[in-house]
């Protein structure tokens, strides 16, 4: 592994840190007695352990190397996945809506297209001396040359 990366281990040990200690903090606040000196400072030592495992884990997540290797979550999918709803759904209607975009796209690409070639083929008709830089546009924008001249003739 490339050693300017983070060691997706390490993260998951991390969070495991710290879904631990938010759960011996639970259990301290359930058990805590408020006329005992131990069950303060067993909660006062929880307490700054979860704290030492969230900086910690905090200290990997905004780390240089982080910042470029960590995969980037859009913020629209951890929208839907805090109101309840299945990531694999969300998945499916990002690919269906981008399918239909580039249906559109498609669409759009091959209506210029005719357009380019019909306009081409018009300017050539009615000004024949520019019926050369009218073939360089067509070339240049990845048109048939051949097909707009074989219409102007």
């Amino acid at each position: 592994m490339a050693p300017d990366r983070i060691d997706e281990k390490v993260v998951e040990n991390q969070i495991k840190d710290v879904i631990q200690d938010l759960y011996q903090v639970m259990v301290q606040v359930t058990a805590y007695d408020l006329t005992s000196r131990p069950s303060k400072d067993v909660l006062e030592n929880s307490t700054i352990q979860l704290q030492h495992s969230l900086q910690k884990i905090h200290n990997t997540a905004n780390s240089p190397t982080a910042q470029a290797t960590m995969p980037s979550v859009p913020p629209e999918l951890i929208q839907y996945v805090d109101t309840g709803r299945n990531p694999d759904i969300y998945t499916r209607e990002f690919v269906e809506r981008t399918r239909k975009m580039n249906q559109t796209m498609k669409g759009k690409f091959g209506a210029f297209s005719d357009f380019r070639d019909v306009l081409a083929t018009e300017m050539a008709r009615a000004m024949p001396e520019l019926i050369e830089d009218i073939g360089l546009v067509v070339e240049r924008t990845h048109g048939d040359k051949e097909k707009v001249m074989r219409n102007v003739r």
